[in-house]
């Protein structure tokens, strides 16, 4: 059975676009904030809402995305009150949801017990920036009996792995458009779009561009090599623009507004 993210992404084909898809730090200004920016975003444009679950050590994020994380760890964020908040979304809307996290979180809180909870609450795929292809088999055989799409992450540097890392591949997979951690870049790296066919001779499965996407011209830029973008560090330095202003959404929706106007 195709899962929500497969869905979205043939429904979005057939409308001949491609998919938006967003990062939010959960708790970030806190879990109601990140409840409704779901809600909102999804509004607005948002096709697919990546969670990302704060961590002290994260090692591919950069600054906008850890300091989002330490604060929102300071207020007492935890993958419980995640779940639990995913489960109050699920209650309104079906929007794809994928967590975003690192392997320690999930081996602390428990292999299966963590993919149990992604089914229990209604997450739809789970990427893991720091799990390699070859420690990758005990998550990879519970995501594949739980329906959870493992989502993995090629590089440029992935070079001759990258036929082993999409081998398995569901949901989409997570194409780095230049070397180092997330953040909002002046420009990408050159040969982008030889990369992107070297992905796709491996994999059928609908490739998705992030890394450095800073607002709808980078959109643009790179739309028609991929088939969804991941923007996150540009819409959390919204949050945090929002959060000086005292009103996060009102900074934070009019960009998803025109991040999805850029896809058209």
């Amino acid at each position: 059975m195709a899962s929500r993210i497969s869905k979205k992404f043939e429904e979005i084909k057939k409308r001949n676009k491609k998919a938006l898809i967003g990062y939010l730090t959960c708790g970030y200004p806190d879990l109601e904030e990140t409840y409704e920016l779901v809600m909102e975003g999804e509004k607005a444009g948002i096709d697919i809402m990546e969670l990302g679950i704060p961590y002290s050590d994260p090692v591919a994020d950069g600054p906008v995305i850890q300091i989002a994380s330490e604060k929102a760890l300071e207020k007492g964020v935890n993958i419980d009150g995640i779940f639990a908040m995913v489960k109050r979304l699920r209650e309104k809307t079906q929007i794809p949801l994928v967590i975003m996290t690192y392997y320690n979180s999930v081996f602390r809180y428990g292999d299966e017990k963590f993919i149990s909870a992604c089914c229990e609450s209604g997450i739809d795929g789970l990427i893991v920036p720091d799990l390699p292809y070859e420690e990758r088999d005990i998550l990879l055989g519970l995501t594949q009996t739980s329906g959870v799409d493992l989502i993995p992450l090629v590089a440029p540097t992935s070079e001759d792995r990258i036929e082993k890392i999409v081998s398995d591949a569901t949901g989409f997979v997570y194409c780095i458009s230049s070397k180092g951690v997330t953040g909002k870049r002046s420009e990408l790296s050159g040969g982008l779009e030889d990369f992107m066919e070297s992905v796709r001779k491996h994999t059928d499965v609908p490739l998705a561009i992030g890394f450095g996407i800073s607002g709808p011209d980078a959109v643009k830029d790179v739309k028609d090599i991929c088939d969804g973008v991941i923007v996150g560090s540009a819409i959390i330095e919204k949050i945090g623009e929002g959060i000086e202003a005292g009103d996060a959404k009102a900074r934070v929706i009019p960009f998803i507004k025109e991040l999805s106007a850029a896809l058209e």
